[in-house]
This record gives structure tokens, sequence and C-alpha cells, in this order.
């Protein structure tokens, strides 16, 4: 019995550290690129085409993020990104919670109809919709604003289909218990359920944030006066530099767009790692 034990623990103990190597490894090749790209983003033009490149720049050259200031209106940018990115997150969470909490515990007619027809939205690439939501769009006179990048994104069929599947795993007496007490159908949400779903609406929050805030197509596409671009659309005004080889100032301002999506994800991380699990050990 001692001997067995004791294999066991050795493999044990010889399994756990291969599986840190592996992670070890992956962390860097997926933090490998993101290093280059913040080095390159402090060196002179000359040094971002060494090879080898100089992984730790001694000599930090931080006017290629002044570079970036003097070049592009990059605050413009930065608040219209927020303004779009943060409505959306607000509008998503709103609607996407309510109609997930209504396919989940609500019974109407023709509920696995319609949320069937949500799913096979998910199917669609949006570059085969996209002529269409453009009509839709100027018959409303909403081209070139920020209400064209907003009012179609408010509602999500993945965000709906994450929250359903949350609100799913929760038991019903929860409910039962709040009607007998006299709550509303919306007090059981909000009092009951929604509380409950914070990990989810954390980890749909997160994905929202993510995803809208380095969006290029849908920009492209909607917007057309400086004023109006986001970020990731007007640092387009960066590949200049790459005629003249000053890659490092195009790399400052992709660091400079990836900041807030990296803080997001340092204090939210607990809740997004939650949501994400969420059901795991059931």
């Amino acid at each position: 019995m001692t001997i067995t034990a004791g294999r066991r623990r050795r493999a044990f103990s010889v399994g756990r550290i291969a599986g840190l190597i592996a992670l070890m490894l992956a962390a860097v090749f997926a933090l490998g690129p993101l290093l280059w790209a913040v080095t390159t983003s402090l060196r002179t033009p000359a040094q971002a085409f060494e090879n080898p490149p100089q992984w730790i720049p001694w000599n930090p050259d931080f006017g290629n993020y002044a570079a970036v200031f003097e070049q592009v209106p990059i605050g413009q940018f930065f608040l219209n990104s927020m303004i779009v990115t943060v409505l959306i997150v607000v509008g998503q969470t709103i609607t996407c919670t309510l109609s997930g909490y209504a396919f989940a515990m609500i019974s109407f007619p023709g509920k696995n109809v319609i949320f069937g027809a949500f799913l096979a939205t998910m199917m669609v690439p949006l570059q085969t919709i996209i002529i269409p939501v453009f009509l839709i769009i100027k018959s409303f006179g909403l081209t070139d604003s920020l209400a064209s990048l907003i009012i179609p994104a408010l509602g999500s069929a993945f965000g709906t289909f994450l929250m359903r599947q949350y609100f799913m795993q929760m038991p019903r007496e929860l409910g039962e218990a709040a009607r007998i007490d006299g709550a509303t159908q919306f007090g059981v949400f909000w009092h009951v359920y929604a509380r409950m779903a914070a990990p989810a609406i954390s980890t749909l929050a997160i994905l929202n944030f993510s995803g809208f805030w380095a969006e290029f197509y849908r920009p492209l596409i909607f917007l057309q006066s400086q004023s109006n671009f986001t970020l990731p659309l007007g640092l387009v005004g960066l590949q200049g530099n790459l005629g003249t080889g000053s890659i490092s100032v195009v790399l400052a301002g992709v660091v400079l767009s990836m900041i807030p999506s990296v803080l997001l994800f340092i204090f939210a991380q607990r809740y997004f790692i939650a949501g994400v699990t969420a059901g795991s050990s059931r």
C-alpha cells in the first residue's frame, strides 16, 4: 500500500510539473507577440528591424508615443471608442440578461422555435448581412454617426445563449418561493436570479468590451468623418509611418489601444473566471 501510494504521488508530481511546463510554454507563445509590440514601440525606427530583436530596450524611446498624439487625434478616437463600447456593453447586458432569463425561466408559445431562430443567426457571418444593415442604417439617417455602430449591436444571440444556459442551472424553487411571497415576474428576476447571475453578466460584459473595443469592420463601413472614427479605425492614419520604416510609431499606437482591455481584464479577471467556470463542478 505504501509503495503504491508513493508511486501515485511521484506520478502526480511528474504530471503536475509537465503541466506547468506546458502552460509556461503556452504563455511564452501567447505573450511573445505582445512583448515584441511593447518593446518595439520603445525602440528607434532603426532599432525596430534589428535581427535578432532587442527584447529589452535599454534606452527606451518614448518619443514614439508622443508622435502618435502629434500625427492623429487619438484622444478623440479614444473618446469615440469609449462611448460606443460602453453603450453597447450596457445595452447588451440588459437585453441579453432579460432575454436569457425569459428563454430559461418563462414558458410561452413558440419559445423553442424562437430560441432556435436566435441560434441560427449565430451561424450567419456579419459580412453577408452588412449591406442590408447599412441600408437600414441609411434609411434612418444614421450613417457616419456613432449611433450606426451602437444601435445594431444592442442585441446579441451569443449573449442570449450564454445567459440562458446560466439561468437554466439555477433552481426554479427560488423563483416559486418569491412568487408565493408576492413578487412579480420582474421582481423575481431582479431580486433573485439577476443577483445570482453576476458572474455570467460580468463575463458577458468583459467579452463584449474586448470585442467591440477592437472592432474594425463595422466602423470601416459605417463611418466616413475622421471626427467619428473609433480607435482601431483611427489608428490606420499611422500607416504612413510604414513607408518610412517607423514601425515603432505604429506599434506605439497599437499598445495605447490595448491598455483599456488589459486593465479591464486585470481588475475583472476574478469575475471572468467565475463566469467561465460556472457549472463545471456540477
